[in-house]
């Protein structure tokens, strides 16, 4: 396989000039050269790491190697202020954030800490000096695959700026074997392979098994008599330990370390030894494999009773010992646990630990004897609540008879917080025929546990991640449990921390914007502001040209390296990159690439602005459709791009295995985001985030963030079109029906027929027959509806790139206007109005 991409650029002249420029590109910014002290230091640091704790000398270190023991000089650096940070957070007594969280998509973590530290030049000349290829090493480091895709990017954001602002905190999570799988693309269709990150150990980490906790499962509840008291015991018939794993979370400039807690399930009996000697071999482990099944992988399939019953053990087991942990340290500093809502808040991400409403009751009442009222007025207090979704499949029930089975001292705890609540619900006026709609137990469909209704309830905050976001919750799916708790409801529209994907991802944009807005850009958002005034300076924008242009290069070459695809870097890069899913319409943008193809085959010499579309993400392992659509766009792919008439101006590339990594190489060089969800379906979105800081323009629907990144970069630098979430909700009322749509559009019609008929899968002409007849006939995510006018605003995305210098002024009013969309305000935002916690001098 070649080393370069072909020399085959289709710029226009005025484009070909940015090579100049992007040559006298300078290195990323420092805030001062290495001291020659500071290196020998750290090179010594180093070598002592590989010696001791590798057993090599440098001769015979692979990339590996030298990784691992870099990794272990740093963290050397990171545990000191780690220890002192606690001590001084325990003195001081402050309040602490405990964030509960079923993902964590921390990706790689040696650039980010290197970056935070503010090393990344004594580091890099520490390991030039002893010969070691800095870009091989940095590869050898595992992509940590603990989340899916938002939800678990932001959960690590979120950490990130915590430990950035000062903010006492620890994250709760599962420490999984294996992850979110490993995505491989074979003919088109996504495979699934286990992502074994740890097989070869974690040098960030630390193993804390003094902290181990039972949890259990199953059994049967008992009442008995202790003194004049009735009590309700459980008599589980399975016990299983967690084990704490900690991991460092170094927020800016070191100044702030944080813990990241991960559990890992181990057998509390893992070899039956009588078995074993008996010959059972296998049947002698058995217990292991039960257990550890628990924080093997993230999201196992729930289209079995197995495999449902797995993930509400999985979410039970790091609920649980995460708040006996929480109880554990809470009486050993205070002493006390009515108090625990002054030095307390649990944040639940997403619905996933929810069940943590039900166990902190069990724990307060069953172990620690508090009467009920006391301890729901401490659950209320120190629980708060974010919602990420609206979508009725996410939000999750459980069978009544599962929840029986595996935990049935929680199932009558929830029962007796539900009718505590429907009583306070009747005396507030709710009538007994809307019982159905705010209780917790739903007896539709057979009876089955409401989750975000439990974790609703019991929270003294629940917040939505946009405007748009936090008003449908009040509107539809918490409509009837706002008008009882009309003051719960608060927004915190979802951030992104710059540190991670400005800093780190796009090293060549930061040093720009510290020489444009000053130094203090690292720092504080508030400068970006600044570029704005530059907007319409020449020289600037042609700067920022070159930046993107350099980052769509090394683009270019990574995909001609991985896939053998030759992709010009001066066509316009239309990049959608997120989970794969069928609100989230990767499929629209698959109906414009074909109806593109179609109109480029019949008019070639026409004055076209040549577009690579860029594809990335999974799609669930049993999410059929899903996966069908990533089919599709491979096959697609296999026909333009093989086309001579069209591989010019249209390509498709779909990179398999989007992680942190990836991204981290894709968003610095994209031109345009594409966040096109039906809208009324994505909650906020943090993808379109990080593109526009990085300067790419978002083409998108009025749907979760989308809308305030309207209000920020302006109507003028940014391509909106599509139905509202009213229209959309207007439209499922009166009947699914997009007959009408494709009737008006002999552009759609043609490409639904080219899908459907077989154009792009000639092995199977009937492969993609069932996707253009769901678009045809029933439409439920507004494809057919939305189609001309995406196609519209694909125009006047074409028509803005043809003018290199307006295209590049948006391009600066998009970054300026970012700022907002930092973490880190997110997070002062949740310490102040859900947490109330005051931020620490910085």
């Amino acid at each position: 396989m070649a080393n370069d991409i072909p020399n085959f650029e289709l710029l226009s002249p005025k484009r070909n000039g940015l090579a100049a420029v992007e040559s006298a590109l300078p290195a990323p910014i420092a805030d001062a050269p290495p001291d020659e002290a500071d290196i020998d230091a750290f090179k010594a640091s180093v070598l002592a790491k590989l010696t001791l704790a590798i057993g090599k000398d440098g001769g015979a270190a692979t990339p590996r190697d030298w990784f691992v023991a870099t990794a272990l000089a740093l963290r050397d650096r990171v545990i000191h202020r780690w220890l002192a940070v606690n001590r001084a957070t325990h003195a001081e007594g402050r309040k602490r954030v405990y964030y509960l969280s079923l993902e964590f998509l921390i990706g790689r973590l040696f650039a980010d800490v290197v970056e935070n530290l503010r090393m990344t030049e004594i580091v890099k000349a520490a390991l030039g000096d002893l010969g070691v290829d800095l870009d091989r090493m940095r590869r050898a480091e595992p992509d940590a695959a603990l989340g899916n895709g938002g939800l678990g990017r932001l959960a690590a954001c979120l950490m990130e700026s915590m430990a950035s602002l000062g903010i006492p905190a620890r994250g709760y999570g599962i420490r999984y074997d294996h992850g979110l799988f490993r995505q491989v693309i074979r003919d088109g269709w996504q495979m699934e392979f286990a992502e074994n990150w740890l097989s070869f150990g974690n040098p960030w980490e630390f193993a804390r098994p003094e902290f181990t906790y039972d949890i259990h499962y199953g059994g049967r509840v008992e009442t008995v008599t202790k003194g004049r008291r009735r009590q309700q015991v459980w008599v589980p018939d399975e016990t299983i330990s967690a084990v704490a794993y900690d991991t460092p979370v170094v927020g800016w400039r070191g100044r702030h370390v944080n813990p990241l807690r991960l559990w890992s399930a181990r057998a509390v009996d893992p070899l039956r030894l009588e078995v074993f000697n008996e010959g059972d071999h296998v049947g002698a482990l058995a217990q292991q494999s039960r257990a550890e099944a628990i924080s093997k992988i993230l999201y196992p399939s729930d289209n079995t009773p197995a495999g449902r019953e797995l993930r509400l053990r999985q979410e039970y087991f790091f609920v649980s010992a995460s708040l006996q942990d929480i109880l554990r340290r809470q009486m050993q500093y205070y002493g006390d646990l009515p108090s625990l809502p002054d030095r307390a808040a649990i944040q639940l991400n997403d619905t996933h630990p929810s069940i943590a409403i039900a166990e902190l009751m069990r724990l307060l009442i069953d172990r620690h004897n508090l009467p009920w009222d006391v301890a729901w007025r401490v659950t209320v207090g120190t629980f708060s609540y974010t919602n990420h979704t609206l979508l009725p499949e996410a939000l999750e029930t459980w069978p009544v008879a599962l929840f029986e089975r595996v935990l049935p001292r929680h199932l009558e705890i929830i029962y007796r917080i539900n009718a505590q609540h429907l009583e306070a619900a009747h005396a507030a006026g709710i009538a007994d025929s809307e019982d159905a709609a705010v209780s917790i137990i739903d007896e539709r469909h057979g009876r089955h546990v409401r989750m975000g209704h439990l974790a609703f309830i019991g929270s003294h905050k629940v917040n939505g991640v946009s405007a748009l976001h936090t008003r449908l919750m009040r509107e539809t799916v918490f409509a009837d449990l706002h008008r009882l708790y009309p003051d719960r409801i608060v927004n915190k529209t979802n951030g992104i921390t710059f540190r991670r994907w400005l800093h780190q991802a796009n090293p060549r944009l930061t040093r720009l914007l510290s020489e444009v807005c000053g130094k203090e850009v690292l720092d504080d958002t508030a400068a970006l502001p600044r570029l704005a005034e530059y907007a319409d300076d020449h020289g600037t924008v042609w700067r920022l040209a070159a930046v993107k242009r350099a980052n769509k290069r090394a683009l270019a070459r990574f995909v001609y390296e991985q896939m053998s695809i030759p992709i010009d870097p001066g066509a316009l890069f239309d990049v959608h990159i997120k989970r794969i899913h069928e609100y989230k319409r990767q499929l629209l943008n698959l109906l414009d690439t074909v109806a593109r193809y179609h109109a480029i085959r019949a008019a070639p010499h026409a004055d076209w602005v040549p577009r690579v579309k860029i594809f990335a993400g999974k799609a669930a392992a049993s999410y059929a459709e899903a996966k069908l659509i990533i089919k599709l766009a491979n096959d697609i792919a296999a026909a333009i791009n093989n086309d001579p008439v069209t591989c010019d101006l249209l390509r498709l590339v779909f990179l398999p295995n989007y992680n942190v990594s990836l991204a981290e190489m894709i968003i610095p060089a994209a031109d345009l985001s594409e966040q096109i969800s039906t809208a009324g379906m994505e909650a906020s979105g943090t993808g379109n985030m990080k593109l526009a800081l990085n300067g790419a323009l978002t083409i998108g629907t009025l749907d979760g963030a989308n809308i305030e990144i309207r209000e920020q970069v302006g109507d003028d630098n940014i391509f909106i079109f599509g139905l509202r979430a009213d229209e959309v909700e207007a439209r499922r009322r009166n009947g699914l029906d997009a007959s009408d749509a494709v009737a008006a559009s002999p552009e759609l019609a043609q490409v639904l027929e080219a899908i459907g008929g077989g154009a792009f899968s000639p092995d199977d002409p009937y492969r993609f027959r069932s996707i253009a007849d769901r678009v045809r006939y029933v439409d439920p995510y507004m494809l057919a509806a939305d189609f001309a006018a995406y196609r519209a605003a694909q125009a006047e995305v074409d028509a803005l790139w043809r003018r290199p210098e307006a295209w590049g002024r948006a391009c600066a009013l998009n970054i300026a206007r970012m700022g907002w969309f930092s973490a880190d305000r997110t997070i002062a935002e949740y310490a102040s109005d859900v947490w109330n916690i005051p931020l620490a001098d910085r």
